[in-house]
């Protein structure tokens, strides 16, 4: 906590704490503890620098981008609606049905989806939405795989709730085990985080586990948030998505309760820098979620919005996309056989690699090899009794191109043996 003293006439000095004491529960960021750990380290001389570290795609954005705010750019002077434009809520709601298959007329865009300024926002701000004072009696609790994304627990906190880590291990299949959840741990359930495919293990969930999922949240009264962001970029077949899977179960006249999932251009359209997305399902929790985001976001500016409705209206550039990731996954391939324990994900574009500890090989490969990774305990907690299920392993995030890529993985291999 911050602390500020205050001096009064008789010479004494008083400490308060200034600010919210649950910001003082989060670890630094996990970019941040890198920026620490590797700080000390000088690569070695005449290596040029691969930084593998943020899932921040470099390939060139699609031309659509700029032509579209280009010819939008009275948008620039008008204060954007929270709810977005029918334009791009309906290019949303063809995508969804579409991508997964969903019965004609099902998805009703208007009250079902929406825009996001990226999604990170809105996974943060959702514990806000969906954590209540006390549930069952209790302090609520919110579910989340671990390893993780870092909001996941940075919103749980701060919304006052307790973040309950679920290991996705080899053992799980790299996503949470939810058949070992106690009921009474589920009925103080508030939010339960699922990652598909997930970051960083690049499993994806299954038809059966998406139901058992939607299940568990009907029965035991939470919220269900699905981030997919990773979903389009796949190497042998398309994910199931959560909506998918919800639009063929029974139903009361909503199919979608208790579900929400998450989508953004940063990943499918190489577009990270556009802070674009959306959020659809459950309209109750969208309706809430709306109100919500009016007083504390601001709405995706129009031009940005067009840009996006072209973008969620055009596959063409993500069929270039996936096919410049499965180029990178064989190169990768080719230079780590199987060593350290790799194995071909279904989804996203991360190598998660078991390479004994995780913290000292990034240093070696920094200062061996200028190759920037990332510890994978900077992404995952130990839960009592437990070995934390990162600190084995390494991320590497395959941005670069697929020669690049090549070249890393081969000083992975010459420097970790």
């Amino acid at each position: 906590m911050v602390s500020a003293d205050f001096s009064v006439n008789s010479g004494a000095v008083f400490t308060e704490a200034i600010g919210n004491d649950r910001l003082d529960q989060l670890a630094d960021y996990p970019f941040t503890r890198l920026s620490h750990l590797l700080a000390p380290i000088t690569p070695r001389a005449n290596v040029a620098p691969v930084v593998l570290t943020v899932g921040e795609p470099q390939h060139t954005p699609p031309a659509i981008i700029d032509e579209t705010l280009r010819a939008n750019t009275a948008g620039w002077g008008k204060y954007p609606p929270v709810g977005g434009t029918p334009e791009f809520r309906a290019a949303v709601g063809d995508w969804l049905s579409r991508r997964y298959e969903l019965p004609a007329g099902l998805l009703h865009a208007d009250s079902s989806v929406l825009p996001l300024s990226g999604t990170r926002e809105a996974l943060f701000m959702l514990a806000l939405l969906a954590v209540p004072t006390r549930k069952a009696g209790q302090q609520p609790a919110v579910l989340m795989p671990n390893p993780f994304y870092a909001p996941y627990e940075g919103a749980a906190v701060m919304a006052g709730a307790e973040p309950v880590f679920l290991s996705a291990t080899r053992q799980t299949g790299f996503l949470p085990d939810l058949d070992v959840l106690a009921p009474d741990l589920l009925d103080r359930t508030a939010l339960l985080y699922l990652c598909t495919p997930a970051n960083p293990q690049g499993a994806a969930a299954s038809a059966a586990y998406l139901e058992k999922a939607i299940g568990l949240a009907r029965r035991h009264g939470f919220v269900l948030a699905v981030d997919e962001c990773y979903a389009e970029i796949w190497l042998d077949r398309p994910p199931v998505g959560a909506l998918q899977v919800a639009a063929r179960l029974p139903h009361d006249g909503n199919p979608w309760a208790n579900l929400l999932v998450f989508h953004s251009l940063s990943k499918r359209s190489s577009a990270a820098g556009m802070r674009s997305g959306f959020v659809a399902g459950d309209p109750a929790l969208i309706g809430r979620f709306s109100r919500l985001r009016s007083y504390g976001c601001a709405g995706m500016p129009l031009p940005i919005m067009a840009a996006s409705t072209a973008l969620w209206r055009d596959e063409a550039h993500v069929e270039e996309n996936r096919a410049a990731y499965r180029a990178k996954f064989a190169a990768a391939e080719a230079e780590l056989g199987g060593r350290y324990g790799y194995r071909r994900p279904d989804g996203g574009f991360f190598l998660w690699l078991e390479v004994g500890d995780g913290e000292e090989a990034t240093k070696r490969l920094w200062a061996e090899g200028a190759v920037r990774v990332l510890p994978g305990a900077y992404l995952s907690r130990s839960n009592p009794g437990e070995p934390n299920p990162g600190a084995a392993f390494i991320r590497v995030a395959l941005v670069q191109d697929a020669e690049t890529i090549a070249q890393a993985c081969a000083s992975i291999v010459r420097i970790l043996g």
